[in-house]
């Protein structure tokens, strides 16, 4: 009897041992090395920066699968010697894989800038939605830096099936009261106001029965007022094309930047009263 008890017990040992293997690790396994909450991180440094215009940025977007040319944007935004900051507009990411995050913010950290990110559709893959929190932080944010308003939306609401409200009209709601509050008790505050989406209104990811509360809500930034002399823009990624277009026929334009594989990005320049932008190829 004891015979019979000990081979059982070195069965199943045997039987542990040999199923070890299964328990690999899983690719959308959210374990994180290195920096995280970069978003909002860098937005703080940002705003406590005292940089004052002019300020200039780089806007890159939908690397995604696309390292190596990316790693050349970087290298050649780091060569200018000129600028501020870098924003990526989404789809850092193929899969929303934790590894896909970590190879682009590494190669975000190679520019020694500060950088803030948006999140785009590729990124919600699986997972990737919690990863996006873990490595870069909030959804929607926002900052300050010389005189100039950033809000970061969450624009892909194809991606959540319409079960939450992206964009989160709420959110931008509380933003824009809170950025005109400042300039009424600090005159001159903000004059400018830059947002940031991955998807624009009326492109397939957008939740487009709300596109004209949208443009409404941030028509009501400092510097969106439609009087023809907006020194004020919108900027977003996700149709792998270039394209500058007032949706909405009231002076306020979206600027639409290539995805990284087509080896260009864009350079903002913004001034006391009015921006540049500049096509870069590399």
């Amino acid at each position: 009897m004891k015979v019979y008890k000990w081979c059982i017990i070195s069965i199943l040992f045997m039987l542990m041992l040999s199923g070890c293997s299964l328990f690999e690790f899983h690719p959308y396994s959210v374990k994180i090395a290195g920096k995280t909450d970069t978003n909002t991180k860098y937005a703080g440094i940002l705003e406590e920066s005292g940089l004052e215009l002019p300020i200039k940025f780089a806007f890159i977007t939908d690397t995604q699968g696309s390292l190596d040319e990316m790693r050349r944007a970087v290298y050649d935004i780091i060569g200018r010697g000129d600028i501020d900051f870098i924003v990526h507009g989404g789809d850092q990411t193929d899969f929303g894989l934790p590894k896909e995050y970590v190879w682009s913010r590494d190669i975000l950290e190679l520019s020694g800038l500060p950088y803030i990110s948006v999140i785009g559709n590729h990124d919600c893959l699986g997972n990737g939605n919690d990863t996006f929190n873990d490595i870069f932080g909030p959804e929607n944010f926002s900052f300050n830096v010389a005189h100039t308003h950033f809000l970061c939306l969450n624009t892909i609401a194809l991606e959540y099936d319409y079960s939450r409200p992206v964009p989160d009209l709420d959110f931008i709601e509380r933003d824009c009261k809170a950025t005109n509050e400042l300039n009424r008790k600090q005159p001159g505050s903000i004059t400018h106001t830059v947002v940031i989406m991955h998807s624009r209104p009326y492109d397939e990811q957008f939740n487009n029965n709300v596109a004209k509360p949208f443009n409404e809500y941030i028509s009501h930034f400092p510097g969106m007022k439609g009087d023809g002399k907006i020194p004020s823009f919108c900027i977003n990624g996700h149709n792998h094309s270039m394209a500058v277009e007032d949706i909405f026929q009231n002076g306020i334009l979206y600027y639409q930047a290539p995805n990284i594989a087509k080896r260009a990005y864009f350079i903002f320049t913004i001034t006391e009263e009015s921006y540049e932008y500049e096509v870069v190829s590399f």
